[in-house]
């Protein structure tokens, strides 16, 4: 291949995944905005509301690392158009889900279309691009993920406000639609750097059992049920990592983390951050339309700027890690996200909205300076061979510290408020829930601080 051809090849690869990578986070925040309408519609409590945004993230985390190592062994081209095509279907039953029951099932398979489109659009990017250009495109490519995060609350508020929520899921379907027939159109060649390899079906089920007991477990505390649960998934993570370092051809190499000091204080640093950090949109949208009185359209243009600066300087801080310790410029990321918690602990209902914007500006800078660098220090840190896994890796943090995330929030309003739905009668209790969770999430982010540091020098 010659090198305009090369660069032509770059760029297409860059416009697929980039298109694909903006369609999932979309459909994630733009749920957060309705979730007030669906409660209502499906008289939904706090946590049953919790987990129709939860079930997309659970499935997703139970599916990516299995599907990251079958996508080196089979083809990531093939498992990728295959996560879109599953993501589309589910995206259009959601719609017409007749219960909220019903809908969280639609939210699992969407989910498990999700897990196989985070699980290679990175390991794609980072088999197509030099080292010298893979900051740069990576950036892109989690620009492209913040862009939905961004238009995900603006659009969904105006489609939920206009068309009922439904609208949100029948939006997608098309995207769905045009991210397939491009990956057909530009997707010439496969790539499969582990063929011949044997997948690791035991390890996928041990893996997927612990985390759907650690999640279920953290929805139900701090009731005996809850303990119990929690207890076992713990256990089996445990017996999940002994029994990888057995087997010859893992689902997740544990080696990795044992031998490899920057892909393990990088993933490491990715868990915390996101566990710190992603209920702040589902947080923030039931304040603003509880407490504020906003719609669901206001609510959302406020809450459009965090991911709008995440989207804008994702690309410069994904180059700037090309050039400089990646690990450094993470660190002052997650230390201005902490801050910014730290300070929303305070919040209450007189709070002005005014106060809340200035912060939101802080956490998409400190956002942008984190997760880029932070996922080129990841990628970079590997043989090909392994660049499905460390994709599936990353992804899989980013869920398994999403979820953790919505847990905290769940336990947190199954503590404060309990099984009734949010109302003038709880507000006083949904205030203290919203205070106790940004405390706790300060305090997480800001030990995520060391874990970066802790990582060395990325390059």
């Amino acid at each position: 291949m010659n090198d305009k051809s090369n660069k032509s090849f770059e760029k297409a690869t860059l416009i697929v995944t980039s298109f694909a990578s903006f369609v999932t986070p979309f459909i994630s925040s733009a749920t957060n905005i309705a979730l007030p309408v669906i409660g209502k519609q499906f008289s939904a409590d706090a946590v049953m509301l919790s987990w129709v945004a939860t079930s997309f993230l659970l499935s997703a985390a139970v599916f990516l690392a299995p599907f990251g190592r079958l996508a080196d062994i089979v083809g990531r081209k093939k498992i990728f158009i295959l996560g879109l095509i599953i993501f589309t279907i589910a995206s259009f039953f959601c719609a017409f889900s007749p219960n909220i029951k019903i809908l969280i099932l639609w939210r699992i398979v969407q989910g498990m279309g999700g897990a196989l489109i985070f699980g290679t659009a990175m390991a794609i990017i980072t088999s197509v691009f030099p080292r010298e250009k893979r900051g740069k495109a990576l950036g892109i490519v989690v620009a492209a993920v913040y862009a939905g995060l961004t238009l995900g609350p603006f659009i969904g508020g105006f489609l939920t406000k206009t068309f009922g929520w439904e609208g949100i899921f029948l939006f997608v379907v098309p995207l769905g639609l045009i991210s397939i027939l491009l990956s057909f159109l530009y997707f010439k060649e496969e790539w499969a750097d582990a063929k011949g390899e044997k997948f690791d079906w035991k390890g996928s089920i041990i893996y997927g059992f612990a985390i759907i007991s650690l999640m279920y477990g953290f929805s139900k505390l701090p009731e005996l049920q809850g303990v119990l649960f929690t207890l076992i998934g713990v256990l089996g993570i445990v017996g999940f990592v002994y029994f990888e370092k057995q087997q010859e051809f893992p689902v997740i190499n544990i080696q990795l983390f044992q031998n490899n000091r920057v892909f393990a204080f990088s993933n490491y640093a990715a868990l915390i951050n996101y566990s710190a950090t992603f209920a702040i949109g589902f947080l923030l949208s039931l304040y603003l339309q509880y407490i504020k009185g906003l719609n669901p359209q206001e609510a959302g243009q406020i809450l459009i700027i965090q991911p709008l600066l995440m989207a804008i300087f994702s690309p410069v801080t994904g180059k700037l890690s090309d050039k400089v310790d990646a690990g450094r410029v993470a660190s002052i990321g997650m230390a201005i996200i902490s801050a910014g918690l730290f300070i929303m602990a305070f919040i209450g209902p007189t709070t002005s909205i005014w106060f809340i914007i200035p912060i939101l500006v802080a956490f998409g800078i400190g956002y942008a300076l984190f997760s880029s660098p932070n996922s080129n220090a990841i990628m970079s840190s590997v043989e090909k061979k392994y660049y499905g896994i460390a994709s599936g890796t990353v992804g899989t943090m980013r869920l398994v510290g999403q979820m953790s995330s919505m847990g905290i929030a769940m336990m947190i309003f199954s503590i404060f408020i309990g099984k009734a739905e949010i109302n003038p009668a709880n507000y006083t209790e949904f205030i203290h829930s919203i205070r106790t969770a940004f405390l706790i999430f300060a305090i997480l982010c800001f030990i995520g601080i060391f874990f970066s540091l802790a990582r060395g020098k990325s390059k």
